[in-house]
């Protein structure tokens, strides 16, 4: 790949590296042996010259490895790189997406506390604050993220999280990180944000008020289907005194050989998360000209509901946008199964372009009445667009709509 050609004129002024540049070299660890990839740390412990060095690392009074469960050199490559990227001070990785999203919450919360979270979410997400949360003594309020009067009427004295998705999961609705996070703060609680959908090329909601900002790392940043992941990136504080002693002794460990997978994988990210929002834009553009207006969901089309603050949150409008057939499931299903290039998978963020009914699929466990409140239709479905040639993706949905009559 070619040098980021704003780096030079950055280095001149002292400018902190371009987001390609450190997609590339933030966290390069070399061994000796002066590899140019990054090196692959395949192994569970470690040891240590004496009995001495191996009491000063558990103690912390001394510097090095211990067990991969608490930290190793590949992963530890992964977490600064992609802190790089986010602006964060810290990041802790974990086995996956919902590791990061339980972990990053059951750290900071405790029986009797209280969550104030948007009703647009992911159905895992939704299961862990509506059902599992509340098992251990954690109260929750769900929200219309989008009207700030229904965040200030959530809070409690109990309160002491908020949880967010923007874009939201499927519906692609956008909220206001920063409004939002000054009424967490006003209330002593702090604002966590999942960023999965606009990954750190597009937005950045630690600049924006946010406290802590999860990844599922096995979408995007994985971007070719191989492996799970995920992150947690916040403060030093919020991760070294909250997060790890949590996930150091409960053990959502990630596997350093994914790690290095998805290390690789942030050396691209910024081309394709780029080259799949340009795709996906023309592709809602030229949906909503078929469907009609009002039919399709994409955050940087200007009918979009939350338009404009989608313009200055977002540096574009990412890789996925989501449709409404009139038909219900049945014409949804009709048009899924006549997809000849397109492949049927809830999974997204991928090279390949994929695509999903969620009310059968993501969200098919939330019941009826709140996946309505989320706009989570039975003829709702969900594109995350890869990196095919445009044309060929339009060429397979106009045939699929067509047989499907649409």
């Amino acid at each position: 790949m070619s040098k980021d050609a704003g780096a030079p004129e950055r280095a001149r002024k002292g400018a902190a590296p371009g987001l390609a540049t450190k997609g590339v070299r933030a966290g390069i660890a070399r061994s000796s042996h002066g590899e140019t990839s990054e090196a692959l740390y395949l192994t569970s412990g470690h040891v240590y010259d004496s009995a001495e060095e191996a009491a000063a690392r558990f103690s912390g009074d001394a510097p090095g490895y211990i067990y991969t469960r608490y930290g190793n050199p590949t992963v530890a490559m992964f977490e600064a790189r992609l802190a790089a990227l986010e602006g964060a001070e810290s990041c802790m990785a974990m086995a996956s997406g919902m590791a990061a999203m339980f972990g990053a919450l059951a750290a900071h919360l405790s029986a009797g506390d209280h969550i104030a979270a948007s009703r647009y979410l992911f159905g895992s997400c939704h299961q862990v604050i509506t059902r599992i949360l509340p098992r251990f003594g954690i109260g929750f309020t769900l929200v219309d993220a989008a009207d700030m009067a229904a965040w200030e009427a959530a809070v409690t004295p109990q309160t002491k999280a908020f949880f967010l998705e923007t874009p939201a999961n499927p519906t692609l609705d956008v909220f206001d990180i920063a409004a939002i996070a000054r009424i967490a703060h006003e209330a002593g609680a702090l604002l966590f944000v999942d960023n999965v959908f606009a990954t750190p090329i597009l937005q950045n909601p630690l600049t924006l008020g946010a406290d802590v900002v999860i990844h599922s790392a096995t979408k995007h940043m994985d971007g070719q289907g191989r492996a799970l992941g995920g992150a947690v990136l916040a403060g030093e504080a919020f991760i070294h005194d909250t997060l790890r002693p949590f996930a150091r002794n409960t053990g959502p460990a990630l596997s350093p050989f994914n790690a290095w997978v998805l290390l690789k994988g942030l050396e691209t990210l910024k081309l394709r998360v780029e080259a799949a929002s340009r795709s996906a834009r023309a592709i809602a553009r030229h949906l909503e000209a078929r469907l009609g207006p009002g039919r399709v969901r994409y955050p940087h089309l200007t009918s979009f509901p939350a338009h404009d603050l989608a313009k200055r949150q977002m540096r574009m409008g990412g890789t996925l946008t989501a449709f409404e057939l009139p038909g219900g499931r049945g014409q949804a299903f009709a048009f899924l199964n006549a997809l000849r290039l397109i492949d049927i998978s809830n999974n997204l963020g991928d090279a390949k372009s994929l695509i999903t009914h969620p009310a059968s699929t993501t969200h098919h466990a939330v019941d009826a009445k709140d996946r309505a409140a989320q706009g989570v239709g039975e003829g709702l479905v969900r594109l995350s667009v890869g990196l095919e040639d445009t044309a060929d993706l339009l060429a397979d949905l106009d045939q699929a709509l067509e047989q499907a009559g649409a």
